[in-house]
């Protein structure tokens, strides 16, 4: 889509109509070429494509932050990135310093919606959660309880043969199925909230 994400050693490569995204990944997943961060940056893509606009989005389980500073490029509000590895957060930070958006995207330490910052900014409009499949089945109830009606999670880190466990979770906490994509072995999943 309108992202192109990159190392330093590509920096002479970037594309001039798209929305570049310099990350080093250094400790922390997330370099934006693995299928699901790629999954997840395509679905982001589309629902812009689609018209959406996130006023109020959060990147649970951020690790290098790649997802809520694509948000952060494209929409004006500020983004809540978190993640329960304190390097992952460490590198999240230096990441947003590199692509000059201090104050767009806010990284915090926190496992699921577990920080007092997450907690105040709820209900979201989108939520992302590109990790795995049990703590993604894990945070279903509280996607459900802090994502807005009509608003929609991003979901991935889920292999193809997992995602059916995956939409019925969500299906029980009131998520339909917008989109779902499989890249390689990996399925990206769009639900949006009744």
């Amino acid at each position: 889509g309108r992202f192109f994400v990159y190392g330093s050693h590509d920096a002479d490569q970037v594309p001039e109509d798209s929305e570049p995204l310099l990350i080093e990944a250094a400790m922390a997943f997330g370099t934006g070429h693995h299928g699901t961060t790629l999954g997840c940056l395509k679905a982001l893509d589309r629902l812009a494509g689609e018209g959406f606009v996130g006023a109020n989005v959060a990147d649970i389980g951020c690790g290098t932050a790649v997802l809520g500073m694509a948000a952060a490029r494209i929409w004006p509000n500020p983004v809540l990135a978190s993640d329960i590895d304190e390097v992952a957060v460490d590198v999240a930070v230096a990441n947003v310093k590199a692509n000059n958006l201090e104050g767009r995207v806010i990284c915090l330490e926190a496992a699921g919606f577990g920080h007092d910052d997450l907690k105040a900014k709820a209900p979201y409009d989108l939520v992302f959660a590109n990790i795995l499949k049990a703590p993604l089945v894990g945070l279903a109830p509280d996607m459900g309880t802090n994502i807005a009606t009509k608003g929609y999670a991003i979901l991935s880190g889920i292999l193809n043969e997992q995602a059916d466990e995956v939409v019925a979770a969500y299906a029980d906490n009131g998520f339909s199925v917008h989109t779902r994509e499989e890249i390689g072995e990996w399925t990206t999943l769009t639900l949006q909230r009744a």
